[in-house]
């Protein structure tokens, strides 16, 4: 009996050391390029680490975290990030429309879900140049598709019979290039972005995943099609609405520097600019690496917080939706 157990543990420990010599390149990897970075940025936010030369590096305390409170740029962007994030929830809406449509069995339909996903597959970069071609004020299609549709819809004819002057080419938007239209323009994109990207194809996974069962017992129960999304499909979404609704608000609050840094470089006057945005300013343009790093490690510590209060109160709603 004792044998046999040295020899299952003399085989057991030959397995683990098998396996860690497999996983040594990436848990070696992992420790150095992403575990010891994030270490060493929660030391450097206690610092003035500057990487100007002729600023001697030294410990400041929280004067960073003091000096990030009383900073009214700080509030302006995540004010600015949180408003991009009210496309969150229309886009979570529209994935899942868009999933049950497209979880028809129809002709072709698997051409109609790629056609569908390519914009997450397309660089993102490419995504912004083309969105930022599209709001071009002077030749971009929006303006121009706007602009043709007030004069042949007779918009301006109206607006002369009840003695208002006529919209003339200039006064439409401005989009990114305007204080007023440029976080809802990206806001815009975020959403036709995200409509048809991860969260679509994640509902379409769970939708395959009700068992058909139920819907013939709701037919057997004569419910109609909205009845059957009511009682059936939407109960048997809750868990995968819920990792949708986290990972969204997670990217949310992460988000934002892609587009600024492509399309509007966070203007115009600041309207654009996110947290994400404004550390690579401070880190970069600033050179106030220490600085850059309290405003990353406050972003995590909100993004921690708002993430355990879904998790909280969403395992309550899955729990009572299923």
């Amino acid at each position: 009996m004792t044998a046999g157990w040295s020899i299952k543990r003399e085989r057991n420990r030959g397995d683990l050391l098998s396996a860690l010599k497999f996983l040594s390149p990436n848990l070696v990897g992992f420790l150095v390029f992403t575990t010891l970075p994030v270490i060493l940025s929660l030391g450097a936010s206690f610092t003035n680490w500057d990487i100007r030369p002729g600023v001697p590096l030294h410990y400041v305390g929280l004067a960073n975290f003091k000096e990030m409170i009383g900073e009214d740029d700080f509030y302006r962007f995540l004010y600015n990030t949180v408003f991009l994030m009210l496309g969150i929830p229309i886009s979570i809406a529209g994935s899942l429309v868009l999933a049950l449509i497209l979880n028809q069995r129809l002709r072709g339909i698997v051409a109609f879900r790629t056609m569908f996903y390519i914009p997450t597959i397309t660089s993102g970069v490419a995504l912004y140049v083309m969105w930022k071609a599209l709001y071009n004020p002077e030749f971009g299609f929006l303006n121009i598709s706007l602009y043709w549709l007030i004069e042949h819809l007779g918009i301006n004819g109206l607006r002369q019979g009840m003695h208002l002057a006529p919209i003339t080419f200039d006064m439409l938007p401005k989009w990114h290039m305007d204080v007023t239209w440029a976080k809802p323009s990206l806001m815009l994109m975020g959403i036709w972005a995200g409509v048809g990207g991860g969260n679509m194809l994640l509902y379409l996974a769970g939708l395959s995943n009700i068992p058909v069962e139920l819907y013939e017992a709701a037919d057997l129960d004569g419910a109609a099609a909205w009845a059957k999304f009511r009682n059936v499909t939407w109960p048997q979404l809750a868990p995968t609405t819920f990792f949708v609704i986290i990972m969204s608000v997670i990217g949310g609050l992460q988000g934002g520097f892609d587009q600024a840094r492509v399309m509007t470089n966070g203007g115009p006057a600041g309207a654009t600019t996110t947290l994400g945005y404004y550390i690579y300013n401070k880190a970069f343009l600033e050179f106030r690496l220490g600085y850059a790093c309290t405003v990353a490690w406050t972003m995590f510590a909100a993004i921690l917080v708002i993430t355990l209060i879904n998790w909280r109160f969403g395992n309550r709603f899955v729990e009572s939706a299923t």
